[in-house]
């Protein structure tokens, strides 16, 4: 459920198309809650049908027309009783942590290649994380504007700086690890060394 809470975090900014949405989706709200475009259209429907979203039909391309979904008085109620409900926290699933737990099974040339391929990622998502941070804080990310612009100083104060915290929660957790993945690669080193690969373990 929490898909359709993101997109009418997204909406409260401006009005917007299905095209709009997963474009502006892809470029924020997608950092703390991913979904693809096969997720956003069907749950858009769902919400209007729920009364969350209303749509008004606006020109597209030279003869053709899109919806344009804005939140309702009844989904901004209803994203408001979400915020404040109590948040049960998410047990962990990641298979990195999985496959690390069982490196001892693998060759430490592929475990070194899947440590660089980590480390490829989280470098790239760390340069995001703090480039739309950046933007945040100097008010120019072009979402963030668009709300703002509907704020007074006091809310804008109150949105910008709680979009900049759940940033630096992200950022801290995109150099803790690639902190760990460092650590990773000074395991391998301290217990194979110059070994040549070995063949994986065959346990029961």
């Amino acid at each position: 459920m929490s898909l359709r809470y993101a997109l009418i975090a997204l909406l409260t900014g401006r009005p917007m198309t299905g095209y709009d949405v997963s474009k502006s989706f892809s470029r924020s709200v997608a950092h703390v809650w991913h979904a693809p475009d096969s997720q956003i259209y069907p749950e858009l429907n769902r919400m209007e049908r729920d009364g969350l979203l209303t749509s008004v039909e606006v020109p597209w391309g030279q003869n053709g027309t899109k919806k344009e979904y804005h939140v309702t008085d009844a989904g901004l109620a209803d994203f408001r009783e979400w915020m404040e409900s109590p948040l049960t926290p998410q047990r962990q699933r990641d298979p990195a942590y999985l496959k690390a737990a069982y490196f001892d099974f693998a060759d430490p040339a592929l475990v070194r290649e899947q440590l660089r391929q980590q480390q490829a990622y989280w470098e790239e998502q760390l340069s995001m994380l703090e480039g739309t941070r950046a933007a945040l804080v100097d008010r120019t990310h072009p979402i963030l504007a668009a709300r703002l612009s509907k704020l007074t100083e006091r809310e804008a104060e109150l949105a910008v700086g709680f979009k900049t915290y759940a940033y630096d929660g992200l950022i801290a957790r995109a150099r803790t690890e690639l902190a760990w993945i460092a650590d990773g690669f000074a395991l391998v080193d301290e217990l194979y060394g110059s070994c040549p690969p070995h063949s994986p373990s065959r346990r029961p």
